[in-house]
């Protein structure tokens, strides 16, 4: 599985800290992390949570990444952002608690963190075990685990639905101002990190153009 990190600009300078947390679960599940940034508060490309959706978007419709871990201060903005799209099933997580029931319940394929609403100390403790109840059984399996059918058959109403409201994320590219497109894939290693992931030629050559 392949993970992409999005950190918006307020959150920015714990990039480290949440790629560190992340990294250490994902190489014992043998999952490969993508770190898109931001990096630090001083980068050039600063990205807004409304940006991290449009990001995260282009990340999981494109098959560039499978799953992806993102947040802002209190992590309803770019939960909020993120499930705006197509595509894009996106849990509000706090707790270990969360990230299992997300899981296991509503089968999602990203999650947003609030990084400094209570994040204190042990904060990178409090991440690191987020990350190993997210993935420590298959998703989808349903808690409790007598409840798998009916939970299992609500996430495919969930997915049928969203396919008749939501458009085509290339149609809601075109229509988005280019500026803050190009913004939100100015990061300085957006094309090495992207392109070669891309398994849509589509969104591949809409985003080059521009």
């Amino acid at each position: 599985m392949k993970i992409a990190l999005i950190n918006e600009n307020s959150q920015a300078a714990k990039n480290a800290i949440i790629y560190g947390a992340l990294k250490k679960v994902a190489d014992k599940y043998g999952f490969e992390v993508v770190n898109y940034g931001m990096y630090t508060a001083e980068d050039e490309a600063q990205l807004t949570y409304v940006q991290v959706g449009i990001l995260g978007a282009v990340l999981l419709n494109s098959g560039a990444a499978d799953f992806v871990v993102t947040g802002c201060g209190t992590g309803e903005g770019a939960m909020l952002a993120m499930n705006s799209f197509p595509g894009v099933i996106c849990g509000h997580v706090e707790t270990p608690l969360d990230a299992y029931t997300f899981a296991q319940i509503n089968d999602g394929n990203a999650i947003s963190i609030p990084f400094a609403l209570g994040f204190g100390w042990g904060g990178d403790l409090n991440l690191e075990y987020i990350f190993e109840k997210l993935w420590c059984e298959p998703s989808g399996g349903g808690y409790p685990k007598e409840r798998v059918v009916p939970e299992q058959r609500n996430k495919k109403i969930l997915d049928g639905v969203k396919a008749l409201t939501y458009r085509p994320l290339i149609d809601i590219l075109k229509d988005l101002d280019p500026d803050f497109v190009r913004g939100t894939i100015g990061g300085k290693n957006f094309a090495e990190l992207f392109y070669g992931k891309c398994k849509d030629e589509e969104i591949a050559a809409f985003l080059k153009s521009l």
